[in-house]
């Protein structure tokens, strides 16, 4: 039984999934921006072609079919992507411009990010990919029936990602983990050990600034981050965890926040995009240093979003319980002036097990757990990949890799 619980197929992973959104590599970062901000899509994917955007049927010819056939997703972009592309001394100058350039300055140059898997791949064989340290899988969606490439172009579906009569959704590793917790009992001997002892922590890479460091040294951290799913700890000056500056927090955030991380120490940075918007205090901070600064289009930026809704709407809450940044709270942070209130960091400890901590991100809806001592140092984080290699050793431990392939299922 469990050779075939781990030969499902990966579309059995991602029935009900919404079919991705695209754009082609030819957009500019403001077609992006546009794009993310009208659908509820946390994500835009990006394509070497430019599939789906055939308006008129009868000029799709024989090659611009078979052009479809070439289409690869090459990255994928976030708003958050984009704040940290503004966050830049030359954008920030002049943002108007920066959201001229072309997407592909969002996507990273070197990596293994994004990877095409068949939809009859395995578990086993997604689980090897995200090892290997590919980050995103996409995986085809089978539509079926004849002519069904005719049929997508003629219902001109040109907000999704289609060819050969496929449209593609994303394989997360939240989906692989949940899949594996649904199957614990076959691996009940690992998944009930200490995650000290599995060796799955990170203890020396850890994405981490201090709470009085400015906000913009962290924007190398925000990219890795990015790539990685994970987020930047902020700590106090005794290494104790106080609180994170979360990718998912500014997908939520209007382009604006770039002059706030611009300016703001990133203990204030966790103030202002916290939950109900930013204080007015911390607005006006934020102004007169783009003033001293002589940043004059990102204060016209500031005061255009301003005029344009409320300005305390910067950062809305509204998907918070969605990707699971957690409550808010207000702490005192070691003798700083001034309390930060901070959206809760999920914790556990060296001594959780390891099926606890897999529940806890799955329970928030992240993919790592900051891992915290008794009294709240910062110890290391441990994350959705270094979980399934602990999975993928069991299965070869127990020789599951032969049964795999010999199953008819």
């Amino acid at each position: 039984m469990a050779a075939s619980l781990l030969a499902r197929e990966v579309s059995d992973l991602c029935l009900g999934k919404p079919a991705l959104r695209s754009l082609s590599v030819s957009a500019t970062v403001g077609d992006a921006l546009t794009t993310l901000k009208r659908s509820r899509d946390n994500y835009i994917s990006f394509w070497n072609c430019n599939h789906g955007h055939f308006s008129e049927v009868d000029k799709v010819d024989a090659d611009a079919v078979a052009a479809l056939d070439d289409c690869r997703c090459v990255g994928k972009v976030c708003v958050a992507d984009i704040i940290g592309f503004l966050c830049k001394e030359e954008n920030l100058s002049n943002p108007g411009i920066a959201l001229q350039a072309p997407v592909s300055v969002l996507i990273p140059k070197t990596g293994d990010f994004v990877r095409h898997l068949e939809s009859n791949a395995s578990l086993v064989e997604a689980m090897d990919l995200i090892l290997e340290g590919v980050q995103n899988i996409v995986i085809p969606m089978e539509i079926g029936g004849k002519n069904s490439r005719k049929k997508l172009l003629q219902n001109n579906l040109s907000k999704s990602t289609f060819h050969n009569g496929r449209q593609y959704c994303w394989l997360t590793q939240e989906d692989m983990v949940r899949y594996l917790v649904n199957s614990i009992s076959l691996f009940s001997s690992a998944a009930v050990n200490p995650i000290n002892s599995l060796d799955i922590i990170n203890v020396q890479d850890i994405p981490a600034v201090h709470y009085d460091d400015p906000a913009s040294s962290a924007l190398p951290l925000l990219a890795k981050c990015l790539e990685m799913q994970t987020s930047i700890a902020i700590i106090d000056g005794d290494g104790k965890l106080i609180g994170e500056l979360s990718p998912y927090k500014l997908n939520s955030c209007d382009e604006d926040v770039a002059a706030a991380i611009a300016t703001l120490s990133a203990g204030e940075l966790m103030a202002y995009i916290d939950f109900g918007g930013p204080p007015e205090d911390l607005i006006q901070l934020v102004k007169e240093r783009l003033q001293e600064r002589k940043l004059v289009k990102a204060l016209e930026l500031m005061e255009d979003d301003s005029g344009n809704s409320s300005v305390s709407s910067s950062c809305s809450s509204s998907s918070d319980d969605e990707f699971g940044v957690g409550r808010s709270v207000v702490k005192s942070v070691g003798n700083s002036a001034r309390s930060v209130k901070r959206s809760e960091a999920i914790v556990c400890h060296p001594w959780s097990s390891l099926v606890a901590v897999m529940i806890q991100a799955l329970a928030h809806r992240i993919n790592y757990v900051w891992v915290v001592e008794e009294d709240r140092t910062l110890f290391g984080i441990v994350t959705f990949a270094g979980m399934m290699k602990i999975f993928r050793e069991t299965i070869e431990d127990h020789d599951l890799g032969k049964a795999l392939k010999k199953s008819p299922t």
